[in-house]
């Protein structure tokens, strides 16, 4: 059981997402519904609903955006004391839910000009907000930014790292952020983070794509018992987790999450369930496995409670994960015995 609260930190960018009503194109609807999100904001506030304090580190723009944007973090239970204020921008995407065989689509805007990708190597005193941090979690999607945010990224990782922090890192490789020859561009970047991080998210597929390693399996679970342990050792990562899924044309998904941690995976059962609104379900599993691990859950505990939070943020409209600690145990006890090794 957790014996005290954590401060727990996320290191990213607040974006604005514009969603079209219903299954409408873009281009077919002049109606759009606005909120705030991005990884960080919906990692810290889930583990901010399970009981500890969540943090922010980030900058928003010195302008009604900004207000706004802040006011929507604060309804969260995100602690604001470590963002900064300053610049006209905020970055956005557009979300068009899909339907049936025509999949959702989300379109980035404005992400190059935000206050938070245009801030200066010296907006953040990295030393001293270590100091009050025990956690802090990186996501792929602000790696993938510029060259200036990858520099704040590592020192700050090696700030908390040096403090005896953990450092959670999610590969959440985005092909549209990285453009042309993405991988190639992100390869020493993502293994730079994976020598700093405690914790990872990912899956065989990074290895392959991300890493460029090699195996001569063809099926996804071998693979991923394959490659996921030479990466554990390679990287000295105490923990790593993930998801398979797959999805039908009637937008049932089924999730299946593992964990590879002291040389040896956990798997949960396949939960199959339908779609709300799936994005940020990704977010939803970190913060449950960070939530598990800082608990001092079991493997087995651990996995199958990330897998269920999944699973209902796929429930909710929104990015972000609204469900309570007391929401995942209470889902969970439906399917208790059902962890396979």
């Amino acid at each position: 059981m957790i014996n005290m609260a954590k401060n727990i930190a996320a290191f990213g960018e607040v974006i604005m997402r514009l969603q079209v009503p219903g299954h409408e194109l873009l281009s077919q609807s002049s109606t759009l519904n606005y909120t705030f999100s991005g990884s960080g904001v919906n990692v810290v506030s889930a583990l901010a609903r399970y009981g500890h304090t969540g943090y922010l580190v980030s900058k928003l723009p010195s302008n009604a955006l900004g207000d706004a944007a802040l006011s929507f973090l604060w309804k969260l239970g995100i602690t604001h004391s470590l963002i900064t204020r300053g610049g006209e921008y905020i970055g956005m995407y557009f979300l068009e839910n899909g339907f049936g065989v025509r999949s959702s689509r989300v379109t980035y805007s404005n992400r190059s000009e935000s206050s938070f990708n245009t801030a200066s190597e010296d907006t953040y005193d990295f030393k001293e907000i270590a100091k009050q941090i025990d956690t802090i979690h990186f996501c792929g999607t602000t790696l993938a930014m510029n060259d200036s945010v990858r520099t704040q990224m590592k020192i700050f990782a090696k700030e908390v790292k040096e403090r005896g922090g953990t450092v959670v890192f999610d590969c959440n490789y985005r092909p549209s952020l990285w453009g042309d020859n993405g991988y190639v561009k992100a390869k020493s970047h993502y293994e730079e983070m994976l020598h700093l991080a405690d914790i990872v998210m990912m899956n065989e597929k990074d290895a392959m794509f991300i890493l460029n390693m090699q195996t001569e399996k063809k099926e996804r679970t071998e693979q991923l018992m394959e490659l996921i342990p030479t990466v554990a050792k390679k990287f000295d990562i105490s923990g790593i987790a993930g998801t398979h899924r797959s999805i039908n044309d009637t937008n049932i998904h089924s999730l299946r999450a593992f964990i590879f941690k002291n040389q040896r995976f956990t798997f949960s059962k396949t939960l199959t369930f339908p779609v709300y609104d799936r994005v940020g379900a990704g977010d939803a599993y970190s913060s449950g496995i960070i939530y598990g691990e800082l608990a001092g859950f079991t493997p087995e505990k651990t996995v199958l409670f990330a897998a269920t939070a999944g699973m209902l943020a796929h429930t909710t409209v929104g990015d972000t994960p609204m469900s309570s600690k007391e929401d995942v145990l209470r889902a969970m006890t439906e399917a208790v015995n059902d962890i396979e090794r």
